[in-house]
């Protein structure tokens, strides 16, 4: 599916460290050291990924978000039947699979080729057409102008993008007038709540206005993890200035019944506090 990447999350700490002895802070990061941090991040931690997840993502499952919205009920892209989509941050393609299902001609792009590697294992494992896929920054799509009538990506690319004004232009630059760009990531609120799923991630203890970006680095100072923040009014004003048209603004709420934890999604927050925002919207 589009990647949901929850394995890590901004933290509200500035000096912290994470599972894996990195410093976790808070300080600028631009474009380069962003998409180089990323790449190395997946390409290290997507066998771990999938294997904590996967059940949950499935093999051909179109799920928007930890709360479970499925596009199969949602219905946020419209008719894919016949259309060429693009899926940014595909990880395993998992959505790009499930769009092939129901007529589409899916393109998976991701920044990790081990994540797209898990791709490929999936469709050997399953003996089916194997999706297409492409290794490349969301941010310089390798795609002719007008090459594509859909674009979704569900918890990929976007939040690890330091620009993504320049990535709204690029995916704008791609669809064909009037094509739909949906895409979900953590909501924007959660950034001033400490990354946890019990009550101690109920109190908000930082600034939701505080851009700085979320960063995990190595001993020499490199970033291995890089994570960047928008508020709302910030990602309406980026889709509006790249030429889109806002649709809607789905925020999901949590379904009764669901009682898995999710790194800081769980039961408790997700009934006081939305953990997703998906933005729908079309080409102008």
């Amino acid at each position: 599916m589009g990647i949901i990447t929850v394995a890590t999350t901004p933290q509200s700490e500035l000096h912290d460290l994470d599972a894996d002895g990195d410093d976790a802070v808070r300080r600028e990061a631009g474009s380069g050291e962003s998409s180089r941090a990323s790449r190395h991040w997946w390409d290290r931690n997507a066998d771990e990924y999938q294997d904590e997840h996967g059940e949950f993502l499935g093999d051909d499952r179109f799920t928007w978000c930890p709360e479970g919205l499925d596009e199969a009920d949602a219905r946020l892209l419209g008719e894919v039947a016949g259309k060429d989509v693009l899926e940014l941050g595909a990880g395993a393609a998992q959505c790009s699979r499930w769009l092939a299902g129901r007529g589409a001609r899916p393109v998976a792009l991701d920044i990790s080729h081990r994540q797209l590697q898990h791709s490929r294992r999936i469709d050997l494992g399953r003996g089916t057409a194997p999706v297409a896929v492409v290794q490349a920054d969301a941010a310089v799509l390798p795609f002719a102008d007008a090459s594509f009538d859909l674009a979704c990506s569900a918890y990929g690319a976007v939040p690890f993008s330091a620009d993504t004004a320049a990535l709204m232009r690029e995916v704008h630059r791609v669809l064909r007038p009037g094509g739909r760009w949906v895409f979900s990531v953590t909501h924007p609120i959660r950034w001033a709540f400490p990354d946890e799923p019990g009550v101690e991630g109920l109190t908000a203890v930082a600034s939701y206005f505080d851009r700085t970006p979320y960063v995990e680095e190595d001993e020499q100072g490199r970033a291995t993890y890089v994570e960047h923040h928008r508020t709302l009014g910030d990602r309406v004003r980026e889709l509006v200035a790249a030429g889109f048209r806002l649709v809607d603004l789905v925020e999901p709420e949590w379904p009764a019944g669901l009682e898995q934890e999710w790194g800081g999604w769980s039961p408790l927050r997700g009934r006081l506090i939305p953990g997703t925002a998906v933005f729908v919207t079309e080409r102008g």
